[in-house]
């Protein structure tokens, strides 16, 4: 009932009096007053006036899942979600609930998590209350060759979303990664589980971590921007990472994540849909070229057969970079990581 209340609350922007939602939610005005009590404990700020009854003036940041699930307006994606304060992985998570039967479209999210994963197995420690970290259940008919393509998906409704919601230019680093003025906000991960003996698709996992907040409490303790970038992300990582936050500068006011979360989720439902009329990346495609920051740049590609230099000129319909060398020739890049010149000035 929490859910449903905030967003009656929040849609409405008026007041509705006890009887209104004791009518709608089927239950006793103590039950309603001990729901708003509640919220209020949990940093709502909501208006009671005799006569007039209830109204919401202000929203915490919080990833609790009745506050992610009053966003939502998706018809599958995200309407259902599970949150921990802290988490180990929340692909983990939602490994865990897919094998509990959760259905496709089913979202884990977490305030904290110690053990993320990255491509490669690279693991890193996230700090709480600043970013978000979530990952989305899928349980699509299609054959496993397609889903290292969801990957891709994502980072356009991820691009999509960062644009929407802040107005701050994103791009796509291909394949995985969301920059912003050059420097990477967010990472994806599609993890994937087959079946043994009939080598289908049980279910995909695909995870995303975005900055938001980082800085906001250095900044509030320096007042200094510089400042407040190197305590977030500290050494060499400060010019290569950032956060929402930070590229947004608006000193004194953070970033709320469960909105976010929401525009990630109606871009992504979009995006998917068209992705399954094709079962490839065409019908997507100009959208992503549109995103992709290594466009037309130098880079360098990393490859088992040998490192090669070259100019990234767009992605293919499978979602591979066409890269064209000194030669004129295009390759396309099917796996080992790029580096973009002027964009990271490193190998990742």
């Amino acid at each position: 009932m929490k859910s449903e209340m905030i967003r009656l609350l929040r849609e409405s922007g008026e007041y509705k009096s006890g009887q209104e939602l004791c009518d709608r939610f089927q239950v006793s005005r103590t039950a309603v007053w001990k729901v708003i009590n509640q919220l209020k404990e949990e940093g709502y700020v909501i208006e009671a006036k005799q006569n007039k009854g209830y109204r919401l003036l202000e929203s915490p940041d919080t990833m609790e899942a009745f506050e992610v699930e009053s966003r939502m307006i998706t018809k599958w994606a995200g309407r259902k979600v599970f949150y921990k304060k802290e988490t180990g992985s929340t692909n983990t998570d939602c490994k865990q609930l897919a094998q509990g039967g959760q259905p496709h479209g089913t979202l884990a999210v977490a305030d904290r998590q110690v053990k993320g994963k990255g491509r490669r197995g690279r693991g890193w420690e996230s700090p709480a209350g600043e970013s978000i970290y979530m990952s989305l259940l899928c349980r699509p008919d299609f054959l496993p060759d397609k889903a290292p393509m969801l990957t891709l998906v994502m980072g356009v409704s991820v691009a999509e979303a960062v644009e929407r919601y802040t107005g701050l230019a994103a791009k796509i680093k291909w394949p995985n990664d969301i920059v912003v003025n050059g420097r990477k906000i967010c990472g994806i991960l599609t993890e994937m589980e087959m079946g043994l003996e009939t080598k289908e698709i049980q279910y995909l996992v695909v995870g995303v971590g975005i900055n938001v907040n980082n800085g906001f409490a250095g900044m509030q303790e320096t007042g200094d921007w510089k400042a407040a970038r190197e305590m977030a992300f500290p050494g060499e990582l400060s010019d290569k990472a950032t956060s929402l936050y930070l590229e947004a500068e608006k000193e004194d006011t953070k970033i709320l994540r469960a909105p976010l979360v929401r525009y990630v989720m109606e871009a992504f439902e979009k995006n998917y849909v068209q992705f399954l009329q094709t079962l490839d990346l065409s019908l997507l495609r100009e959208s992503y070229n549109g995103y992709l920051v290594n466009r037309n740049a130098a880079v360098k590609v990393l490859d088992p057969g040998g490192e090669y230099a070259g100019i990234a000129r767009e992605i293919d319909d499978q979602g591979d970079l066409l890269v064209e060398t000194k030669d004129g020739e295009v390759k396309k890049v099917y796996s080992g990581e790029v580096s973009v010149r002027g964009i990271y000035g490193y190998a990742l």
